[in-house]
């Protein structure tokens, strides 16, 4: 009884403060959508979602010990009408960060690489160019602790060019902060942990990815660049006020939900793992993820009171179509516990 009460309390803690944040900071008409009766089923609310000005969603359910739950709606290719489907490739951007953390985690216990060496240390032709690189280890990279500049906020980051050269927007660039001061989310970190991996392993660290950890895990859909993928079953990307398809431009990771959800699922019960590497990651990085790339807004979480994962992909971005993304969801995590 009293767990059961807990339980009512967080979820009404919850919803007081997800109200809030929408109207103080959400559009009046999606704090108005937030408050509509939630439906019965996810399929209703995914319809309602399209209804909205959403092009196309992908939702992956998997609860513990039952069949996981696909569901689609709206369109897989605006311009062709082709049907969104659950079986789609789709780039999940910085989801693609738990994966990186991950592959770290195996080469540390392995001993190819420590969390205290420096950067300095692993990539010492970038040493003079990148301040601090004496003083930041590893470690900081990964959660974001580096003082490193992040190059999507440089002024010469373009999200719609998959060409430019990342490093060149920071290089020779003071720093944000003194190493382990503070926090700041920085894409610049993965892109330089990426490079340690590739250099320390000899080979491209995707590799050591696809066949080191998701091999093992039965995980055969998800590549490390739209290049190797069939086109046709990349889910097309756009965003609002543009009538162009994004999905050509490379922007990293390309997954299905359902191996997103797999892989999701096995980081959070270990399976992943061995306990050695268990430990370390829970003491370095998150267990869930959002990731957005033009076009490609995407969410990887996992619910421990409902031992339920649960993926979002929606080919959307633009104006505020992020907030009406993360409203979905919250219904969707609402039906899911009010039918368990």
């Amino acid at each position: 009884m009293k767990k059961t009460h807990t339980k009512t309390i967080l979820r009404m803690a919850t919803v007081l403060v997800t109200i809030s944040s929408i109207y103080l900071f959400a559009p009046w008409e999606f704090g108005l959508y937030y408050l509509k009766p939630i439906p019965k089923t996810i399929e209703q609310e995914l319809t309602n979602a399209v209804n909205e000005r959403l092009d196309g969603i992908i939702v992956y359910v998997a609860q513990k010990d039952k069949d996981p739950e696909f569901y689609a709606e709206g369109f897989h290719n605006r311009d062709e009408k082709t049907k969104a489907y659950p079986q789609a490739l789709f780039k999940i951007a910085s989801i693609a960060k738990l994966y990186d953390a991950s592959a770290a985690v195996k080469l540390v216990t392995r001993g190819q690489l420590s969390l205290e060496q420096t950067l300095a240390f692993y990539l010492p032709d970038l040493s003079e160019r990148i301040q601090y690189s004496d003083r930041i280890t590893l470690r900081m990279l990964i959660q974001h602790r580096s003082g490193i500049p992040n190059f999507t906020d440089h002024e010469g980051f373009n999200w719609g060019e998959s060409s430019l050269d990342m490093l060149d927007l920071v290089l020779d660039q003071p720093a944000d902060f003194e190493p382990d001061s503070e926090y700041r989310y920085s894409n610049t970190n993965y892109y330089l942990l990426q490079k340690i991996m590739t250099r320390v392993l000899g080979y491209d660290y995707g590799r050591f990815i696809k066949e080191e950890m998701l091999a093992p895990l039965g995980i055969a859909n998800t590549f490390m660049s739209v290049s190797e993928v069939d086109q046709g079953k990349l889910m097309s990307g756009y965003f609002v006020g543009y009538s162009d398809d994004f999905k050509h431009l490379d922007q990293g990771m390309v997954a299905t939900a359902e191996d997103v959800g797999q892989f999701l699922r096995a980081l959070n019960d270990g399976s992943l793992f061995t306990h050695e590497e268990a430990a370390i990651y829970k003491s370095l990085y998150e267990f869930q993820h959002d990731g957005w790339v033009l076009g490609y807004w995407s969410r990887a979480r996992y619910y421990n009171d409902i031992d339920t994962v649960v993926i979002q992909f929606v080919n959307t971005t633009g104006e505020d179509t992020l907030i009406l993304s993360q409203i979905v969801h919250n219904r969707i995590i609402d039906i899911i516990r009010e039918t368990q």
